[in-house]
């Protein structure tokens, strides 16, 4: 802001300036006509709806969205399962090798393993062979949690099958496990 224009400001009187401080209120689109419109035009993607990209963009964005809605009665996130299932893989893994797997920051994966492990899901505890790092166990509680996600995961692969078909589910899978070893 400008020196001028903050001297300007200063001598405008309390409720002036109130009412001048606050962002006029956004009509609805008008046509052509000059008519307000009560809905407006949907947008163009342009060059996006062509992208592979782009659209597998939007699919994950569908597949986590109602991966969520199932986990929702487990308090559970998508992001919580998957460090539950590979702990549940591999007893003892060093929490820097989960993060790595499934490229999560370091710091982000403290804090889910911190959340994780106060509801008594996982244990961490000091490495025996480098005393730097933490390895993970479930727990009992963990374990159990887990065996009862595993079918509302199955649950929210069945609605995506159901929404694309089984084929193209198959298909879709075949492509895509090309990805999954890539961290």
């Amino acid at each position: 802001m400008r020196p001028a224009k903050a001297r300007v400001r200063k001598r405008i009187a309390g409720p002036q300036r109130a009412a001048r401080a606050t962002k006029p209120q956004r009509s609805a689109p008008r046509t052509a006509s000059g008519a307000t419109s009560t809905r407006a035009k949907p947008l163009a993607l342009g060059d996006l709806s062509q992208l592979l990209g782009y659209s597998i963009r939007r699919a994950q964005l569908w597949i986590f969205r109602e991966f969520s809605r199932q986990l929702a009665a487990f308090e559970i996130s998508p992001a919580q399962f998957s460090v539950l299932c590979v702990i549940d893989a591999n007893p003892g893994v060093n929490q820097l090798a989960v993060a790595q797997l499934l490229s999560i920051e370091r710091a982000g994966l403290g804090r889910l393993v911190d959340h994780l492990e106060g509801r008594g899901l996982v244990r961490r505890s000091a490495s025996a062979v480098n005393r730097r790092y933490y390895v993970l166990y479930l727990t009992e509680t963990g374990t159990t949690l887990l065996g009862r996600l595993r079918p509302a995961a199955a649950a929210s692969d069945k609605a995506l099958a159901a929404k694309i078909g089984p084929r193209a589910y198959k298909e879709l899978q075949r492509a895509l496990s090309t990805f999954v070893g890539d961290a």
